[in-house]
């Protein structure tokens, strides 16, 4: 046994031994409900000398002077300090009072006033026990700085770092601003199926799993694309969805196989619709939550001020790899990405590796908003071809701090091209084929612009942070061994 373990036993045996006792001078470990009068936050705002409050929280700090004991409660919006008086509750609530510890959640009534330190404060006049907590809080509330632990129990991370609580309130209200925004242009919010008989939507490995009822195997969605798609063709002209995926791969500082997206379609609307409303709701988002257009520092300064970049995808390429990089064969772009320091699969095509070299080279320098356009037709099998050039989509991909942040489309609604390129990549895999989903395409699906944005990875811009663990509750880890 560690010594960290031993110590919690220690800790924990104690506070048993306190809980106990309390509940022999008849306060009930685990109460139940407490009517406030506010919260903490309300409290302080709406302070008046004098005047009566009910509070409930956590205990924070505990200094015990003598015959009087001075704690800050915690909740949701802060702390409020309150002083517990011997002669003010009485001999035996005062020395059960003295059995709390750190963590613990009570319940409190009395009067406000103002301490001779000039704090706002609470005279308790009666208390109750709401919950004992049998372990004590991390670091006795000086932060906790284990990034393993913060991660595998973020209930701990958010109980010490304040900031930490700020930065999911914060993704909240982006999350929010984003509905309020699509839902005031017109958009209707849908659901689609998580769990679909075939992975569709976007070319990743997904998660099976198995539907007992019916006997049959099905995918956790790597996109909802496809069932989006569907209500075009029924009849709905604007539609989004904020979604979960998942993708059986790996995992990193941009990755986590379950991410949240807000996928979005218009239909009789194109590429430049998409690259319009993504550039507005980003912006709205930015200036509303986070209050301001520019984050970060030096060179990793971003700057959401309009006009955003757009720069055709080849361009790009040849800045980096050389203006005479697409008159290359396969042969010749292996070496000269491995001149410049990208390491490659031998068996890759062309396009695969001109494709390694644009994310290892390029994409993580685009730290201004830029829509990277006219990607290779074999990269995206579910946008439509650009009119002047048939080897190109019509597509952008937005990249912001060097990551890609929303991809956008002009759809594909020819069925039979459809077919076609469903068929390439099922490479012969007939089931493979969203029949479906073709079939549905024969009915009729309006011209559509369409796009999906990474809100973690968004959320990551605007709350500053390097890792796509920092901007999600509760990521996926590695299990201990």
């Amino acid at each position: 046994m560690t010594e960290e373990h031993q110590n919690e036993n220690s800790f924990r045996t104690q506070r048993i031994a306190h809980m106990e006792a309390l509940a022999e001078r008849g306060y009930a470990p685990f109460g139940g409900r407490y009517e406030r009068s506010g919260s903490l936050a309300d409290t302080a705002a709406g302070f008046a000398e004098g005047a009566s409050a009910r509070l409930a929280g956590r205990i924070a700090t505990l200094r015990t002077m003598g015959k009087s004991i001075f704690v800050h409660l915690q909740d949701a919006t802060g702390r409020f300090q309150i002083y517990v008086r011997k002669d003010a509750i009485g001999d035996e609530a005062f020395a059960a009072f003295k059995l709390l510890d750190l963590g613990d959640h009570i319940g409190v009534a009395g009067d406000l006033f103002v301490t001779r330190m000039g704090e706002r404060t609470l005279n308790v006049k009666e208390w109750t026990l709401l919950a004992k907590a049998l372990l004590p809080p991390p670091a006795k509330w000086h932060g906790l700085q284990d990034v393993e632990i913060r991660y595998r129990q973020r209930y701990l991370d958010l109980m010490a770092n304040a900031e930490v609580c700020d930065l999911f309130r914060q993704r909240s209200c982006a999350v929010k601003a984003m509905r309020d925004f699509l839902y005031g242009r017109g958009y209707l919010e849908v659901e689609t199926p998580m769990m679909q008989a075939l992975p569709g939507g976007a070319a990743a490995h997904p998660f099976k799993t198995r539907y007992e009822a019916l006997s049959t195997d099905v995918y956790l969605r790597i996109a909802p694309e496809l069932y989006l798609k569907r209500l075009l063709v029924g009849g709905f002209d604007r539609v989004f969805e904020l979604n979960r995926n998942f993708r059986n791969e790996g995992l990193s500082r941009y990755h986590n196989p379950e991410f949240t997206m807000c996928e979005i379609y218009e239909a009789y609307g194109n590429v430049r619709t998409m690259m319009e409303l993504v550039s507005e709701l980003i912006r709205h988002v930015a200036e509303s939550v986070y209050g301001g257009l520019v984050f970060g520092e030096g060179e990793q300064q971003v700057d959401l001020n309009p006009p955003w970049r757009e720069v055709p995808y080849r361009d790009l390429v040849r800045e980096r790899a050389g203006a005479d990089w697409f008159e290359l064969d396969a042969t010749g772009r292996q070496v000269r990405a491995t001149e410049l320091g990208v390491k490659l699969d031998t068996a890759w095509s062309a396009t695969e590796v001109t494709q390694e070299v644009f994310e290892k080279c390029i994409e993580k320098r685009l730290m201004n908003p830029t829509f990277v356009t006219r990607l290779p037709k074999e990269l995206v099998p579910l946008a439509k071809t650009c009119r002047d050039d048939p080897a190109s989509v019509d597509v952008f991909e937005l990249i912001i701090g060097g990551r890609e942040i929303a991809p956008g489309y002009e759809e594909l609604n020819d069925p039979l091209e459809q077919r076609c390129r469903f068929e390439a990549q099922a490479a012969g895999d007939a089931s493979k084929l969203d029949e479906d989903f073709l079939r549905a395409l024969e009915h009729g699906m309006p011209p559509a612009g369409g796009m999906g944005i990474g809100i973690d990875r968004l959320i990551m811009i605007l709350s500053q942070v390097d890792a796509i663990r920092d901007v999600i509750l509760f990521p996926q880890l590695k299990p201990k061994a």
